[in-house]
């Protein structure tokens, strides 16, 4: 009669509340600076339907060991084994989620031995199932799974941020490797060519036609490149360290090709500002995280109102109000509970409160991560058409330096020439040669932060 009488009372405190925010699905917020997230640049298609970011990395990175090492790091690394596991929680959260809906049930049998006064004891027991059933009236059990819902998002988008991030910086430490192997060839002939120098100034020396100080000069310019070299040799090694840390491995030499095997997409795309949005995992992230916090909202408010659980439980007992010795027969009882909060020290208010200001705080980091979105993406914009144009600059120095180089040699010998004029010379050839080598990579690693910035590498070829 209790669970008859509560019932329609619950229908009708239910219907008053159907335009509470208790029964409201999340929204994304207006106001956001979605269209204004990127700067007007050369490469940019803004009326694209295709991103970069939405390119496979098999297709961005075409290097054949550079693929090996992407798909071994995507295998063993530590960091996306644990973004996985994350995920799996976050699955089970919204499994006990959903499974709230459904009545619970329990088993508890007990039994008791009485005797007073000394006369014989008597036995009883009970064998009963309970069942108990929450009827999700204003919307908590609701909003908690919604919230699980939104948790397992964000993981999910967690996770595709980890990946991207991952072949980011495989992709980034492959070519410094290659970077580093071209300058140490670089590094190796001028070594070569000024130990060849040496020797022929030492034979000048012998004849007398040059000086000891210019001899100790290229001396001590040779013991410069060699330490400069060595230099070059540990950070290589440094370089392969941490690649391997990477790709979960012990340390081992990395299988590579070469720099002037890289070229980059002939075709940039960035795509419309919304694109970023839906693809960006750490954007998709933060906005699970402001989804989450709406349902949590949600939830504080639905604790001011009642609650009503529906119970009973049914069994065998021996029991039934008189000592018996025999199984006495079926025990049966039906509950109904309405529970209204009236007074809790201000707990449900201060819970509300501390709700709402979660639910402005993932707000604002929404709206940040779409500031750093587009911040990214015009930089990265910017530094590959920046680094292309160095890249020219110093093929053109380059090559006048070289020309510069050859006549000055031919000047030094016929004594037309100072070796100060040589040297400086060559040392701008040497630092031109090495900022080619820079730039390139430069703006591979550009193209490598682009696609990430875009979200990229979260889908598969």
């Amino acid at each position: 009669m209790k669970a008859v009488i509560i019932l329609p009372i619950a229908a009708l405190m239910t219907l008053g509340l159907t335009g509470c925010n208790l029964y409201s699905n999340y929204s994304r917020p207006e106001g956001l600076p979605v269209e204004s997230l990127y700067s007007d640049s050369t490469m940019q298609a803004g009326d694209s339907l295709e991103s970069l970011g939405s390119m496979p990395w098999q297709r961005l990175f075409t290097d054949a060991p550079l693929q090996r090492l992407i798909k071994e790091g995507l295998e063993s690394n530590t960091d996306l084994q644990i973004a996985m596991l994350r995920i799996d929680e976050a699955q089970a959260g919204l499994t006990a989620a959903k499974l709230a809906y459904l009545p619970s049930l329990t088993f508890s049998p007990n039994g008791a031995i009485t005797s007073v006064d000394g006369n014989k004891a008597s036995k009883t027991y009970e064998i009963p199932v309970s069942l108990s059933w929450e009827i999700d009236l204003f919307g908590k059990l609701r909003n908690a799974k919604k919230e699980s819902q939104a948790l397992l998002l964000q993981q999910t988008a967690c996770s595709k941020a980890v990946k991207s991030q991952l072949i980011a910086s495989i992709a980034n430490s492959y070519y410094t490797l290659l970077m580093l192997d071209e300058q140490i060839k670089i590094s190796d002939s001028t070594i070569e060519i000024w130990k060849e120098q040496v020797r022929t100034m030492e034979l000048q020396l012998k004849v007398g036609d040059i000086r000891e100080n210019a001899v100790s000069q290229a001396r001590a310019n040779l013991s410069g490149l060699q330490a400069s070299h060595n230099t070059l040799l540990r950070q290589q090694r440094e370089v392969q360290n941490s690649l391997c840390t990477l790709l979960g491995t012990t340390q081992r030499d990395i299988e590579r090709s070469g720099l002037d095997s890289q070229q980059l997409p002939g075709d940039i795309k960035v795509g419309v500002p919304l694109q970023l949005l839906s693809q960006r995992p750490d954007v998709v992230q933060a906005e699970m995280a402001l989804a989450a916090a709406y349902y949590g909202t949600n939830q504080s408010r639905a604790a001011f109102y009642p609650s009503l659980t529906l119970g009973g439980s049914v069994g065998w007992t021996n029991a039934l109000g008189q000592a018996v010795s025999n199984p006495g027969g079926w025990l049966l009882q039906a509950l109904g509970n309405l529970t209204q909060p009236i007074f809790q020290r201000g707990k449900l208010i201060s819970n509300l409160r501390i709700s709402k200001d979660e639910e402005q705080i993932a707000l604002l980091n929404y709206r940040q991560a779409l500031l750093n979105a587009g911040q990214e993406v015009n930089d990265a914009l910017f530094a590959i058409e920046s680094y292309g144009n160095n890249l020219d600059f110093h093929k053109s120095q380059s090559e006048s330096l070289e020309r510069t180089v050859k006549s000055n040699e031919v000047l030094f010998r016929t004594n037309n020439a100072t070796y100060l004029e040589l040297l400086t010379s060559r040392q701008q050839l040497l630092s031109s040669r090495l900022n080619e080598v820079a730039d390139k990579v430069s703006q591979l690693q550009s193209m490598v932060t682009l696609y990430e910035a875009l979200g990229g590498g979260a889908t598969e070829d």
